[in-house]
């Protein structure tokens, strides 16, 4: 029994110690590095996950403390870290939502626009900073291309790599199209495109709320579920005893694997898959590859 102790306070303290340098590394400043080629998205990663670390451990130890589970202590800490990324996603989608929103807007500004014999170059620009907050930003960079003389299909597809989304990509071809043939017919197209891009967004905020009620059930079971392991842990150890040896807490891990594996499933079920880009730029596809 003493080897197992001695064994548990060593991982626990490797661990606390792993997080502590990770935490430390996060949020030591640095300074940027204009000339490299490709900076490290490790910083970032860090930085942004840097609360939730030591949440985490502390959690974790809680846990040790009050179950003796190295285990459960250790899936607890690891919950609580991934818990963005298993019960989130609704942020996301909502802003998806509301960037198609604001393209069927834009476009419809844009088609009004050059109805009055107005070419692309300048309606662009001038309808750039009326449009929603969702594409506002993208299209005030595109606007300025335009007027630093970028020529318009180039500063078109930088603007589609902006945006990455496969719905922008519909409206970005046929502007690019337009801006290399320069033939007649842009309005109807646009207002085509205008009208899709307006079902598409009936159909995500469709699709988005029957969704919920499946990220809500996912939300649920996990925390029914911890809380339940939780109260047989602490109020009724003699149920659990068996898991205190190192047999059972082999079979503990199985079990949370297993558990861990339907909770991955349940939030795949909740999880909104965006159709892939066409309108890729030489770059954008060598940096996926």
């Amino acid at each position: 029994m003493l080897t197992v102790e001695l064994v548990l306070i060593v991982l626990v303290g490797a661990g606390v110690g792993a997080a502590g340098v990770l935490l430390i590394y996060a949020l030591r400043p640095v300074e940027e590095k204009p000339h490299a080629d490709e900076p490290s998205s490790l910083l970032p990663m860090l930085r942004a996950a840097g609360t939730r670390i030591p949440i985490a451990v502390g959690v974790a130890l809680l846990t040790l403390v009050l179950t003796q589970w190295v285990v459960l202590a250790a899936a607890i800490g690891v919950l609580i870290f991934f818990a963005p990324a298993l019960v989130g996603g609704a942020a996301s989608e909502k802003a998806a939502i509301a960037k198609i929103e604001g393209l069927a807007a834009w476009t419809e500004s844009l088609r009004d626009t050059i109805a009055g014999a107005v070419g692309l170059e300048q309606a662009i620009p001038a309808t750039a900073y009326a449009a929603a907050p969702s594409v506002a930003g993208h299209l005030g960079v595109l606007a300025d291309r335009l007027r630093v003389r970028t020529p318009l299909p180039v500063a078109l597809q930088r603007f589609a790599d902006d945006l990455d989304d496969a719905s922008a990509d519909l409206i970005v071809a046929a502007l690019i199209l337009n801006a290399r043939l320069r033939g007649p017919g842009l309005r109807d197209v646009l207002s085509s495109l205008a009208e899709s891009a307006r079902e598409e967004l009936e159909m995500r905020r469709r699709v988005s709320a029957s969704r919920a009620s499946t990220r809500r059930s996912v939300q649920l079971v996990i925390a029914i579920t911890v809380l339940f392991v939780f109260g047989l842990a602490i109020f009724n150890r003699s149920y659990v005893e068996p898991y205190n040896t190192p047999l059972g807490q082999v079979v503990l891990l199985a079990i949370l694997a297993l558990f861990a594996a339907g909770f991955l499933w349940m939030r795949r079920l909740s999880a909104f898959d965006l159709p892939e880009r066409f309108l890729r730029s030489a770059e954008t596809t060598g940096q996926r590859g």
